[in-house]
């Protein structure tokens, strides 16, 4: 999947190289400054509070976009089944309408989130990968995700009519979150409280019926 090409070799997506054209190719604002402070603050995280880095040198980070996660799931009948979450950002899927597939993220180790068993239901937002140089001088790569959060509603307990948990916007401060894409378990259907089109798209909702959970993930292999 990875960066779908025009045979000019123009694409937009193929043409960022490095954080900074990330940044500029980003039009949203609220999704320029969460690209921008997630990245940061994983750096900053995975290092242990370590490394520094400025902003000359995190904006000409090396960066490419991809446009898929392939995760290995259990089907019911303990089968490995490959599930392809897509993420085409702004850009059209295959001559149509962009597509951002809602995904399983898993949280914090242990029982949490009653029902959802420990994952919340995030939207896909963009799939990019950088290359840093950690304490050894070696550099690693890091494949990142961009998404939509939402967090659970009821304390996370089925909803007594439709028998589903229902789940809505995060607030404001954390809609958003940058994360690594070894944290997503699989995709998951999900029915908007409000009816969307491709003019209309998903933005008037928010709150949505977590409809399934379509296996365990046993793996992940970023394509791109």
């Amino acid at each position: 999947m990875g960066p779908q090409n025009r045979r000019d070799g123009k694409h937009p997506d193929a043409m960022i190289k490095d954080f900074r054209a990330l940044l500029d190719n980003t039009q949203d604002t609220t999704h320029r400054v969460a690209i921008y402070n997630g990245t940061r603050e994983f750096i900053k995280h995975k290092s242990r509070n370590k490394t520094y880095i400025s902003d000359e040198h995190l904006h000409a980070m090396e960066l490419c976009i991809y446009h898929g996660i392939k995760v290995q799931v259990e089907g019911l009948d303990g089968e490995r089944i490959s599930q392809m979450c897509v993420c085409t950002g702004s850009q059209s899927w295959r001559g149509g309408d962009r597509r951002n597939d809602w995904v399983w993220v898993k949280q914090r180790p242990g029982r949490c989130y009653g029902a959802l068993n420990g994952r919340l239901r995030w939207q896909l937002q963009r799939l990019f990968k950088i290359k840093l140089q950690n304490e050894d001088g070696a550099f690693v790569e890091d494949w990142l995700a961009l998404a939509l959060t939402t967090i659970p509603e009821n304390s996370c307990n089925l909803d007594p009519v439709s028998k589903f948990v229902q789940v809505r916007k995060a607030p404001a401060a954390v809609a958003l979150q940058v994360f690594s894409v070894g944290n997503i378990v699989g995709c998951v259907h999900v029915i908007p409280e409000i009816a969307t089109t491709s003019k209309t798209r998903d933005g008037r909702n928010e709150r949505w019926i977590v409809v399934a959970a379509d296996g365990i993930a046993l793996a992940a292999t970023r394509i791109g």
